[in-house]
């Protein structure tokens, strides 16, 4: 099993992009960017973790089948803003991922022509509340938009709990607007069906008053927090 480059190889790679593959089917199930040796790093997180998420489950799988990740090298010698943009092309591009997130700059990822004319057509909102955006890209298409929303996440949860209302983002539209009563450590205990994920948390909530969401569903997020390369799913309107 290969677990590292040699020094020299290394250091010509610079920053890279990559895709982890299933060779029982030849299918990517995780795309990442990094340097040195970090394609290797999953596996080796893999035979020393007893973690359960869905990454590193597919790494156990493929291992206890009797195979080996195959690790590709999608392209390298980048900087680290080109790296961003092609990893999360990449993200957009292979569906099922095991990413938790959509990649820096996923609101400027693939979208259907009527899309492009909903988002840049839509009016900015005005936040007239501390409000929580959510970017939820991925997760929005895999489960109804409260629990796309609610988990799980690395927040601060006293800085989670000043929010008045969560806004779910998908593609820069704000999609759903939630009210969260307590954020809670992402474990099965507190989230009954659900997979546990250390150091993230979820809410417990419901959907906002029909009021509150006329000020914010449907409309696109103010340009200032939709900056190109921006990693992090979680924005506030407040400090």
């Amino acid at each position: 099993m290969l677990q590292s480059f040699p020094p020299e190889v290394a250091e010509k790679l610079k920053t890279y992009v990559y895709r982890l593959i299933d060779p029982r089917n030849g299918e990517t199930f995780y795309v990442g960017k990094g340097v040195d040796n970090r394609v290797f790093a999953h596996v080796q997180a893999a035979i020393d973790s007893d973690d359960p998420g869905d990454k590193l489950k597919r790494i156990h799988e493929i291992r206890a089948a009797g195979f080996e990740v195959a690790h590709v090298i999608h392209r390298h010698g980048l900087d680290d803003t080109t790296a961003f943009e092609v990893e999360a092309a990449l993200i957009d591009a292979y569906p099922g991922l095991t990413n938790s997130v959509s990649g820096a700059g996923s609101d400027f990822g693939a979208m259907h022509a009527q899309e492009i004319i909903n988002r840049y057509g839509a009016e900015p909102a005005e936040f007239q509340h501390r409000v929580m955006l959510i970017n939820i890209n991925r997760t929005a298409e895999e489960t109804t938009l409260y629990e796309a929303t609610r988990y799980s996440w690395k927040v601060s949860p006293a800085k989670a709990k000043k929010a008045e209302y969560v806004l779910a983002v998908r593609r820069g539209l704000i999609v759903a607007v939630f009210t969260s009563h307590e954020w809670l450590p992402a474990t099965t205990e507190n989230f009954p069906g659900r997979e546990p994920v250390p150091k993230r948390y979820g809410f417990v909530g419901e959907e906002a008053p029909e009021d509150i969401r006329k000020l914010y569903v449907g409309k696109r997020i103010p340009d200032e927090y939709r900056k190109p390369g921006a990693a992090n799913p979680i924005k506030y309107s407040y400090k």
